[in-house]
C-alpha cells in the first residue's frame, strides 16, 4: 500500500475522519472554578482510596466535603473539613447511601530529592506542573510568574485530550490509606523509620478519570471504527502538544485516561508529564551532549530518532515527531493487537532501534485502510518522510493551504444523521 500523502485523498481522508469527533471536541469545566480562592490547602479535601500508583507519585479520589451537596454526607460519616486531610476510613467507602462522589483526584509526588522547601519543590518538580491551569499556583504564590521567568517550563494551553491541573500546592506529607503497604520507602521518617522521603512534598489536583487506557482496553474491544477515533484522539493530543513546543517523552497506555462522554464513548486524555521536554531555552530539539541527558521515560516506546541517538558536542534530539511514532505503536493496543514493541513472555518483539517498517504486524483487514495507513505512516523509521508532515494542522506547523478541504462524506458512516454512530456505533 502507498504511503503517500497527495492533495485531496490519504490527507484529506485522515482530516474528514477528525472532524468526525471534533464535533464534539469541548473542554471539560473546572470542578473548582465556583471557588477560585479555595482548594490550595490539603486540608480542604476529603480523601478517599487509592486509585493508582506509578514510579513517582500515588494518585487518590478526592473532593471538597465543603461543597455544599457534599456537607451533609461528610457530616453523616464523621468527617468535618478543617482538621484533614480528611480521609474516609477503609470499607466506609463502600456503604453506597452514604458515598460521597469524588469527582477529584489528588497526586501525591514523592519527595526523595527535591528537600522540603516549596520552592525547592516546584523547582524540582516543575514538569509535573506544565498542564497546570493559570490558577492553579495562586494559593501558594498568588500567581505563576516564577514558571514564566526566562527559560522555566512552559505552560499548555487547555486542550480537551490533555490533562489539566487545576490545583497545585505543597503540604506535609500525611499517612494516606495503603502507604505503609504500597510505598513505605518513600514516607518521611516521622511516618515510616525506614523511610527516605521528605516531610514535605507536592500535590496535584485534577479531575478524577473513570480508568486508564490500558484498564480500558482490558475490559473492552473497540470497533475498528471507534479504535480509529480513539487513536485520532490521541493525535489530536499529540499536536497539541507540538504546537506549544512540548514533549511528553512517556506516551503509554498506563498514561492515557479515558472518561465516556454522554454518549458512552471513550474520550482519552494524556496525562503524567513527569518526563516531558518544556523548556523555553531548547523547545523540542534537545542538545544531547552526553549520555547523561535525560531522553524520556519508557525505553520500548521512544521513537527511532531519539533511541538510536548518540551524544556528541552539536548532537541534538528533535522530539517533533517522537510523540506521533508513539502514538502510532500504542495503536496496536488501540485496535486488539499486542504492542509490537512490548515482549510478553516468550513471543519475539521489535526494538525501535533496530526494527524494519516490512517487519510491522498487519492489522486486521476489518480496520479501515485510512486507518492502517496512518499507522503504518506514523511508524517510519525515518521521521522526515511524513509522521503527518509535523502534525500541529495534520500538515506542518504552517496552515494546509495547499491541501484542498476535506470531503464530507469520505467514509460510509460519514452522513450527518450517523455522526454519533460513527464515534459510538451502539448509539445508531
Amino acid at each position: 500500500m502507498s504511503l503517500s500523502l497527495t492533495p485531496g485523498s490519504f490527507f484529506s481522508r485522515l482530516k474528514a475522519g477528525q472532524a468526525v469527533f471534533t464535533q464534539k471536541n469541548k473542554l471539560l469545566p473546572d470542578p473548582l472554578d465556583a471557588r477560585r480562592w479555595q482548594g490550595f490547602r490539603l486540608e480542604e479535601y476529603l480523601i478517599g482510596k487509592s486509585i493508582g500508583k506509578g514510579c513517582s507519585a500515588a494518585v487518590y479520589e478526592a473532593t471538597m466535603p465543603v461543597l455544599p451537596q457534599n456537607q451533609q454526607v461528610a457530616g453523616s460519616i464523621g468527617l468535618l473539613p478543617g482538621r484533614g486531610p480528611e480521609i474516609i476510613p477503609r470499607g466506609e467507602e463502600e456503604q453506597a447511601p452514604l458515598a460521597p462522589a469524588f469527582p477529584l483526584a489528588i497526586k501525591m509526588m514523592w519527595n526523595i530529592s527535591a528537600g522540603s522547601s516549596s520552592e525547592a519543590i516546584f523547582s524540582t518538580m516543575s514538569q509535573e506542573l506544565v498542564p497546570a491551569s493559570r490558577v492553579a499556583l495562586a494559593g501558594e504564590y498568588g500567581a505563576v510568574a516564577h514558571r514564566r521567568s526566562k527559560g522555566g517550563p512552559k505552560q499548555l494551553a487547555a486542550h480537551p485530550n490533555v490533562i489539566r491541573v487545576f490545583r497545585a500546592f505543597t503540604s506535609s506529607v500525611p499517612l494516606l490509606p495503603g502507604a505503609l503497604l504500597d510505598y513505605p520507602d518513600v514516607l518521611p521518617p516521622r511516618l515510616h523509620p525506614e523511610g527516605l522521603g521528605h516531610g514535605r512534598t507536592l500535590f496535584l489536583v485534577m479531575k478524577n478519570y473513570s480508568c486508564t487506557l490500558r484498564q480500558y482496553l482490558r475490559g473492552n474491544s473497540p470497533s475498528p471504527r471507534l479504535a480509529t477515533v480513539m487513536t485520532l484522539q490521541l493525535l489530536e493530543g499529540v499536536a497539541h502538544l507540538v504546537q506549544q513546543g512540548v514533549a511528553h517523552r512517556d506516551l503509554k497506555s498506563d498514561n492515557v485516561l479515558v472518561e465516556p462522554d454522554a454518549d458512552g464513548c471513550p474520550w482519552l486524555v494524556i496525562t503524567d508529564f513527569g518526563c516531558c521536554l518544556a523548556d523555553e531555552r531548547v523547545g523540542l530539539q534537545l542538545p544531547f551532549t552526553s549520555w547523561y541527558v535525560d531522553r524520556g521515560g519508557n525505553g520500548c516506546l521512544m521513537a527511532p530518532e531519539v533511541s538510536t541517538a548518540c551524544p556528541g558536542p552539536r548532537a541534538v534530539i528533535d522530539y517533533s515527531k517522537a510523540d506521533a511514532w508513539a502514538v502510532g505503536a500504542l495503536a496496536y493496543e488501540i485496535f486488539g493487537l499486542p504492542n509490537p514493541f512490548y515482549g510478553q513472555g516468550s513471543r519475539a518483539h521489535l526494538e525501535s532501534r533496530s526494527y524494519q517498517e516490512a517487519q510491522l504486524p498487519a492489522l486486521p483487514e476489518s480496520v479501515p485502510p485510512e486507518a492502517r495507513q496512518l499507522v503504518r505512516s506514523l511508524l517510519q523509521r525515518d521521521a522526515s518522510k511524513t509522521r503527518l508532515l509535523g502534525l500541529p494542522g495534520w500538515g506542518g506547523s504552517s496552515s494546509n493551504a495547499h491541501c484542498p478541504p476535506p470531503p464530507t462524506n469520505v467514509y460510509p458512516w460519514k452522513s450527518q444523521e450517523c455522526v454519533s454512530e460513527a464515534i459510538c456505533p451502539s448509539s445508531c
